[in-house]
């Protein structure tokens, strides 16, 4: 039995050391924000935060994430508390078909708790995720706008 700590609340969970992260959130716990896209760490769409550092959950076994702090999609706002990151994107109406949003949410939230004021290149460089419909430019100035409100609530 191994217990993790995602989004404030502990699960007990009983799985092996080396099973994905991704399975155990979605499977096990039902999280089902966080998606499955290569199952390689390449595409982002299973991204999330561990102790608020990005992370793909297809590639991190259960055994690295005991003890930390995981945050998915779920946790990172609320709809009456949405976090200035989820905010900016339903305002730039970014997604197209959505797959890849939730990854694109957790790793723009990681980008700009590391850099709160990026230019574009430190957007190009720092969003990694692949969206296959192509709305980067939309996730950009969503990224930026985010920055915007968050300079806004300092």
């Amino acid at each position: 039995m191994t217990q993790l700590m995602i989004n404030g609340k502990a699960y007990d969970v009983d799985v092996e050391d080396d099973m994905p992260l991704l399975w155990v959130i979605r499977d096990v716990i039902g999280f089902t924000g966080t998606k499955f896209g290569c199952g390689m760490g390449l595409c982002g769409a299973c991204s999330i935060h561990i102790d608020g550092n990005v992370a793909r959950s297809c590639i991190t076994p259960v055994a690295a994430a005991k003890g930390k702090n995981i945050t998915t999609i779920e946790g990172l706002g609320t709809p009456d508390n949405p976090h200035p990151v989820q905010q900016a994107w339903a305002e730039s109406d970014v997604p197209q078909c959505g797959y890849c949003q939730s990854g694109q949410i957790m790793a723009a939230a990681s980008l700009l708790k590391e850099n709160p004021k990026p230019n574009e290149d430190d957007i190009k460089n720092g969003m990694t995720n692949y969206c296959r419909c192509g709305t980067y430019l939309q996730i950009h100035a969503a990224v930026k706008k985010a920055s915007d409100l968050i300079g806004d609530e300092s």
